[in-house]
């Protein structure tokens, strides 16, 4: 899922399914909704590892199960004791949240991952998200080292650059959001303007038809 924006958007799905004889439409169904599910595996074992991982809330999840499957979501990095890019991009997402109004928990869901689950426990996280004044639909999430690490790789936080790749303090500040029952993937810079975020978010969730 690396270097996705809206003009590389990945999208992969059954074709459409066109009525021709009435007798051959419930076959044509079966069919495309076979290659549907077969996408969305794919896509899944790529990117999307099921590991288990605990909100700032401290309820344990499994990843794409609970968090991701059936969802429209939005995704970004971080750390509490961040310095860098991490406030400002969070206070961003705030704008952009409030943006959404009650979408947000009901239509589309917010995660943020930690690059530091060895020092940002559901306490660290939990005063994170009440520090920047975080609403509800919105999950801080922390796990073992070695899969946040996966995490991290599967959902293209990285930079080809080894070096710079290990120094948390320079990590990439994009933003991934996606429409997963439509395999619809992109991502933008986390301190865009909030009405621009919005706008990007709104062309995953929009009806297929009405997306130009």
């Amino acid at each position: 899922m690396t270097k996705m924006t809206r003009r590389n958007l990945i999208r992969i799905s059954a074709p459409t399914v066109r009525v021709g004889q009435r007798s051959d439409l419930s076959a044509l169904d079966r069919e495309a909704e076979k290659q549907n599910r077969e996408a969305r595996e794919k896509i899944r074992r790529r990117y999307f590892p099921d590991v288990i991982v605990t909100t700032h809330e401290g309820k344990q999840v499994r990843f794409y199960d609970d968090l991701i499957r059936g969802k429209t979501v939005v995704i970004n990095m971080m750390y509490a004791e961040c310095e860098g890019v991490c406030p400002g991009i969070t206070a961003n997402l705030v704008k952009v949240q409030k943006l959404l109004g009650d979408q947000i928990g009901r239509d589309i869901f917010f995660y943020s991952l930690t690059l530091k689950p060895e020092e940002d426990d559901p306490k660290a996280l939990d005063h994170y998200a009440r520090m920047h004044g975080v609403g509800p639909g919105w999950l801080f999430l922390t796990g073992k080292p070695a899969d946040m690490e996966l995490l991290r790789v599967k959902l293209g936080f990285t930079y080809p650059d080894p070096k710079l790749d290990k120094d948390k303090s320079q990590h990439i500040g994009n933003i991934r959001y996606g429409n997963e029952p439509e395999m619809l993937w992109a991502a933008c810079p986390g301190q865009a303007s909030p009405d621009w975020i919005v706008r990007s978010i709104s062309w995953v969730t929009r009806p297929r038809e009405k997306r130009t």
